[in-house]
C-alpha cells in the first residue's frame, strides 16, 4: 500500500480521504478544508491498480464492493477526486497515461455500421423501464435549459425544446430529419407545435418501438415517422436536420464524414442545429471508466474539432452557443429520481449496476459543474441566407411556440 499511499498524500490537497487497507489500518490524507470521505479497500491487489490506473479502477473497484464506503458518500469520494483532478494528471506516471489515452483515442473510436449499432444498443438498450424511472416525463435523455432555479425537469426539458426549435426557423410543412431521435420527444413537438413533418432515426430497437408506439397514440403517424436506420443510410432532401445528443457517438476519427452528410442531406436553403457534449481546453480524451462501462466509442469533442468538422464540410457556422452548468442541473435531477427508484433498478438488474449507474450520473453531473464538460449547440446552413440575419428572430420564435404550446396542453388535459 505504500505506493498508494505515496500517490494520495500528493493528491489530496483539499479535502480529506481516509483509507482502510484490507489489514484494518487506516490512513487519512488531507488538505485545505473540504468534502470527506473514509473507504475501505477489501482486496489488496486494489493497492497496485488504483496506483497505475486510479480513473478506471475506482469506478470498477465501487461497482465490485472492493471500494466500499465507510464514512460519507460515493458522492463525497467524488467531489474529493474533482477537487484535486489536477494534482493527479500532473504526477509524472498519471500523466503519461492521460497522454497515452489522447495519442490512442482514434483506436476504438472507428464507427463503422456495425460497431455504431453495437455501440447503441450497450447503453440504450438496456430497457425503456429502466430511463422511464428518472428521465422527465416525456423521456429526453439529454441536456435541459434552465431558465431559472425554479424550473422543474419537465419544465428545463420543455425549455431545451422550444429553444431548439426556435433556432431551426421552421415554417409549417418543412421536412426535418432528426438524427438519433431517442424516445421521439423532440420529433413529436416539432410535429404538435412547429407543425412540420419529421424523420426521426436511432439505432436503438427500444427507442425505436416505443417512440413509434408514442407516436400513434399522440395521434402523429401522418407527421411524424421513425426509422430503425443509420444516418449515413438517410435520404434527403431536408428543409432542417436536427441532431440532440448524437454527434459524441459519432467518433473521433468520423466528425468531417458526419458534416459531410449533413450537408448532403440539406436542401439548398437547408440549416441544422447539432446540441452535443463538449469540452473546453481543446481536444481530450474520455474517462476510461466512461467509455467501458458507459459510451463505447464515444469522444467528446472540443469546439475547436466541433467546428472544424463544420468547416471541412464547406457549411456556414451561423450560431455557436455555449451551455454551462445546465446538463449539471440536469444529471442532478436525474440521480435524484434514479436513487428513489433503486430498489425497483435493483430487481430489474442487480445491486452492481445500481452502483455503476449512480457512479455514472454523480461524476457526470461533478464533471459538468466543476470540470471541463460542457454542451454546444451549433447551428450550420449551406447558404449564408438561409437564416435571418441577426439573432432577434429567436426570442420572437420561442414567444410564439410557447403560444401554441398552451392550447396544445388544453387539448391533451
Amino acid at each position: 500500500m505504500r505506493l498508494l499511499d505515496h500517490m494520495l498524500s500528493r493528491f489530496v490537497r483539499t479535502g480529506t480521504l481516509t483509507v482502510i487497507g484490507s489489514d484494518g489500518k487506516a490512513v487519512t490524507h488531507a488538505g485545505e478544508p473540504g468534502p470527506a470521505c473514509t473507504i475501505r479497500l477489501t482486496d489488496p491487489a486494489l493497492y497496485r491498480t488504483l496506483f497505475l490506473n486510479p480513473e478506471l479502477k475506482a469506478g470498477e473497484a465501487y461497482m465490485d464492493g472492493t471500494l466500499v464506503i465507510e464514512k460519507g458518500t460515493i458522492r463525497d469520494l467524488l467531489m474529493i477526486f474533482a477537487a484535486n483532478r489536477e494534482h493527479l494528471r500532473s504526477q509524472p506516471l498519471q500523466k503519461a497515461l492521460r497522454d497515452g489515452y489522447k495519442r490512442l483515442r482514434k483506436l476504438g473510436s472507428r464507427n463503422t455500421l456495425v460497431k455504431a449499432r453495437a455501440n447503441v444498443a450497450h447503453h440504450y438498450d438496456l430497457s425503456n423501464a429502466l430511463y422511464e424511472m428518472f428521465l422527465d416525463d416525456d423521456l429526453h435523455y439529454s441536456c435541459a435549459y434552465f431558465a431559472t432555479d425554479e424550473d422543474t425537469l419537465e419544465t428545463a426539458q420543455r425549455n431545451k425544446l422550444r429553444h431548439i426549435a426556435a433556432k431551426l426557423d421552421l415554417k409549417p410543412g418543412q421536412r426535418v430529419l432528426d438524427i438519433g431521435c431517442g424516445w421521439g420527444g423532440l420529433a413529436m413537438y416539432l410535429a404538435e407545435v412547429a407543425e412540420v413533418n419529421v424523420l426521426g432515426v436511432t439505432l436503438s430497437t427500444e427507442q425505436h418501438a416505443l417512440a413509434t408506439q408514442r407516436a400513434r397514440a399522440r395521434g402523429l403517424e401522418g407527421r411524424v415517422q421513425f426509422e430503425l436506420l443509420d444516418y449515413r443510410k438517410a435520404k434527403g432532401p431536408f428543409d432542417r436536420i436536427v441532431s440532440v445528443g448524437m454527434f459524441e457517438h459519432v467518433g473521433v476519427t468520423q466528425h468531417a464524414e458526419y458534416f459531410a452528410k449533413v450537408r448532403d442531406l440539406l436542401a439548398p436553403d437547408g440549416a441544422a442545429l447539432i446540441h452535443t457534449i463538449g469540452r473546453m481546453g481543446g481536444p481530450g480524451a474520455v474517462s476510461p471508466w466512461f467509455r467501458k462501462y458507459i459510451f463505447p466509442g464515444a469522444h467528446v469533442p472540443a469546439v475547436s474539432e466541433f467546428a472544424a468538422a463544420a468547416e471541412s464540410a464547406k457549411l456556414w457556422i451561423t450560431d455557436i452557443e455555449i451551455l454551462r452548468r445546465h446538463y449539471a442541473e440536469t444529471l442532478l435531477h436525474w440521480e435524484q429520481r434514479f436513487q428513489a427508484q433503486r430498489s425497483q433498478a435493483a430487481a430489474m438488474f442487480d445491486e452492481r449496476f445500481c452502483r455503476m449507474w449512480e457512479f455514472y450520473l454523480i461524476a457526470g453531473e461533478i464533471g459538468f459543474r466543476y470540470g471541463k464538460q460542457m454542451v454546444i449547440q451549433m447551428q450550420v446552413s449551406k447558404a449564408n441566407n438561409a437564416l435571418p440575419i441577426t439573432r432577434d428572430y429567436l426570442m420572437q420564435a420561442e414567444a410564439e411556440l410557447k403560444r401554441r404550446e398552451r392550447p396544445l396542453k388544453q387539448r391533451k388535459g
